[in-house]
């Protein structure tokens, strides 16, 4: 019975599938065998996690350089520490001799620093030097003069280290060619009855002689009277009464077709600027120290990054202080034509007696390092 009942149903015909029907379904397993083998030959980038033993990502070339290399903290806390003593700006009080001396005299005290020491023997560049120290004693206050004269004094010593060792340590490559006195038949020449030596010092490969010791000395002393004797005029004087003792001296120039009234309003901005400059490179640096970095943890890039970002900070600052005199000057009816506005300079309150005593000395000074030149 069951195999008849299944034998009674006809199967149904087989319908032959149109040739599109065909040729689609072909596309689209071709299709999907290329989306596999393109899913197959993808590549995979896998990240290692960072460990403590060393394996995986902190394994790089920056654990190697050692932290903290340029010691940043002790760096801003000095910069921050240099320019906290008021450098080349006018002290009002304590007022002392040199307040009280006409700013055409310092000036002329100033090319006399300059011009004689350069040409005068040993002995008289370092009595200016000692000089200097001792007039900075006496006139500026005293946590004025020991930040400067320290910090003045280190510089000087570094540089007649330097100079004094490294001018004729290499030794000479010229040999004498003449022949000696045994063929020649003529005497020796005499010695020294004085004691000279050209070698005064050996240290290792290293040697101080005579001519080192000139060129260590020149440098060095020189350095020194530049900067206290620029130091002692700024800190004694107004930027106003500089700028009348420079036009004073300058004055028949104008004759020749020199810029005077251009000069003198640029000396008296530059003097202005000077302050603003040490102002912010301070405040730069006391807004990092302030902020307590930990620079153990900083890599040797990231502290890089914060010197260049100070450098930067401190620049801009500068040029927004610029712009901003700039500003005023402009607001106030500037228009870049020096002759068509008056700057009223004075030459300040000085006495009398202050003035015949620095006249004195400052002749005395001239005869004395003439004097001693010679000999």
């Amino acid at each position: 019975m069951y195999p008849a009942l299944l034998t009674a149903h006809p199967k149904p015909p087989a319908t032959a599938l149109p040739l599109r029907s065909l040729l689609s379904a072909r596309n689209h397993t071709r299709l999907l065998l290329q989306r596999r083998r393109c899913a197959t030959l993808k590549p995979k980038i896998q990240c290692a996690a960072i460990s403590n033993n060393g394996i995986g990502g902190n394994n790089s070339w920056e654990k190697w350089l050692p932290k903290n290399l340029f010691a940043a903290e002790k760096v801003f806390g000095a910069i921050s520490g240099a320019t906290s003593s008021p450098i080349a700006q006018y002290i009002s009080s304590p007022t002392t001799f040199l307040h009280s001396v006409d700013p055409r005299i310092k000036m002329a005290w100033l090319l006399a620093f300059v011009v004689l020491p350069a040409k005068s023997n040993m002995a008289v560049r370092v009595g200016v030097v000692i000089y200097l120290a001792l007039l900075s004693v006496w006139v500026q206050p005293t946590e004025v003069w020991k930040d400067q004269l320290g910090r003045v004094t280190l510089l000087c010593g570094i540089l007649f280290v330097l100079l004094g060792l490294s001018t004729d340590s290499a030794p000479s490559l010229l040999r004498s060619r003449s022949p000696p006195s045994s063929v020649t038949g003529l005497p020796n020449l005499a010695p020294s009855f004085e004691g000279y030596k050209y070698v005064i010092m050996k240290f290792g490969p290293l040697q101080l002689t005579s001519k080192g010791l000139s060129a260590a000395t020149t440098a060095a002393c020189l350095t020194f009277t530049i900067f206290q004797s620029a130091s002692l005029c700024l800190t004694t004087t107004t930027s106003e009464q500089l700028a009348f003792a420079l036009q004073w001296f300058i004055l028949p120039l104008k004759n020749c077709g020199v810029p005077v009234a251009e000069i003198i309003l640029t000396l008296l901005l530059s003097l202005r600027f000077i302050s603003l400059v040490f102002d912010e490179v301070r405040n730069v640096a006391l807004g990092i120290v302030s902020r307590r970095i930990q620079w153990e943890q900083l890599t040797t890039l990231e502290t890089v990054d914060v010197f260049f970002t100070y450098i930067r900070r401190i620049f801009k600052n500068i040029y927004n202080h610029a712009e901003q005199i700039s500003q005023a000057m402009i607001v106030r009816g500037f228009r870049g034509d020096c002759n068509s506005y008056r700057v009223f300079l004075s030459a300040g309150s000085s006495t009398k007696m202050a003035n015949i005593v620095s006249c004195s000395c400052l002749i005395g000074f001239f005869v004395c390092a003439t004097t001693l030149s010679r000999f």
